[in-house]
């Protein structure tokens, strides 16, 4: 029998997350690899009217849908019981969750209730033998390292956001929806409310090109440099450990270990000298440009092109070309 994929759609405001369709895309890609395996997807609480054909579209064949007047905002509590009834429905081989904030708080939660086995942050897959293989970074990203499951199932995986490419949406495909009630869940711990920051930018996990600042700004009134070049690319900012400790900046904005995992197309660290803790967060990214006076800094063992000198002078002047160019 060819294996069954379930993606747990991350939806923010009843809209499926970028990497919801990310997500769906390598299923669908492993299903057929397999031999022509079957693709769902869980969503959990509010979902648009619009959201499921949008989920058929790019790769969905069934479409379970959770509704609970608990599954509003999210809770670890009411998610968990809410994604372990869907999964006694859908029934599939493996699973995948989003490695961002909420899907790293949930897949632990879920795994240990359904005890099965959990690879976290995976960034490929691959069928041999006809079991999953997952690959992951290790060693704070130095190496890769290749992991399997046991004979427990489903297969619980999260996915690093910005790895894989959504499919083109195929007006075509449709999905069976099945609803799912679930009672209202006695929960601890409640969402109260949400800050926006930096007006309409990008999450970062979801960001296409990342403009980090680090110590070398010297101060929050400087990040105004790195928010100008943002605005310009269309970018997200974002700050190391260090500029965040110091109070310059949100952690909601700190790239590394302790903060964010992200895989942008560029990722552009200005003053950032690139201790391990920060190149855990951003070194799969695909193209990374480091700007730092230190020309033995460890950024640039990570970059793909890099320049010496001063952030003060160069990053107006990398502001005021890209604008031109934009411009034309």
């Amino acid at each position: 029998m060819a294996p069954t994929f379930a993606v747990l759609a991350e939806t923010k405001d009843g809209v499926a997350r970028k990497v919801t369709l990310e997500m769906l895309a390598e299923a669908r890609r492993l299903a057929q690899s397999a031999g022509g395996g079957s693709v769902g997807a869980i969503a959990l609480g509010p979902l648009d009217a619009g959201e499921p054909a949008r989920l058929a579209q790019h790769g969905a064949d069934r479409i379970v849908h959770v509704e609970s007047a608990s599954l509003t905002t999210y809770s670890a509590e009411a998610f968990c019981g809410a994604a372990q009834a869907a999964l006694g429905q859908a029934k599939p081989d493996s699973l995948f969750i989003a490695a961002t904030s909420q899907g790293k708080d949930l897949a632990p939660r879920l795994a240990a209730r359904l005890r099965v086995g959990l690879a976290s942050d995976c960034v490929g897959f691959e069928i041999r033998d006809g079991e999953l293989v997952a690959r992951r970074p290790i060693y704070a990203g130095k190496a890769f390292g290749r992991v399997s499951w046991s004979t427990a199932r489903p297969r619980i995986a999260t996915v690093r956001p910005n790895t894989f490419a959504a499919l083109p949406a195929d007006a075509a495909r449709k999905a069976e929806v099945e609803k799912v009630a679930l009672e209202a869940v006695n929960v601890r711990a409640r969402v109260v409310g949400f800050e926006k920051s930096e007006g309409e930018m990008l999450d970062l996990t979801e960001a296409n090109i990342i403009v980090s600042g680090g110590r070398a700004m010297q101060g929050p009134e400087n990040f105004e440099l790195l928010r100008r070049l943002c605005t310009v690319l269309g970018a997200t900012l974002g700050a190391s450990r260090a500029a965040v400790d110091a109070g310059w900046i949100d952690h909601s904005h700190q790239v590394g270990q302790t903060g964010k995992v992200v895989n942008p197309t560029v990722y552009i660290a200005v003053g950032i000298s690139g201790a391990i803790q920060h190149l855990a967060g951003m070194s799969s990214s695909r193209t990374i440009v480091a700007i730092n006076k230190d020309k033995d800094a460890p950024i640039f063992k990570v970059a793909s092109y890099g320049i010496v000198g001063d952030l003060y002078q160069i990053v107006p002047k990398l502001t005021e070309e890209f604008a031109k160019v934009l411009r034309e």
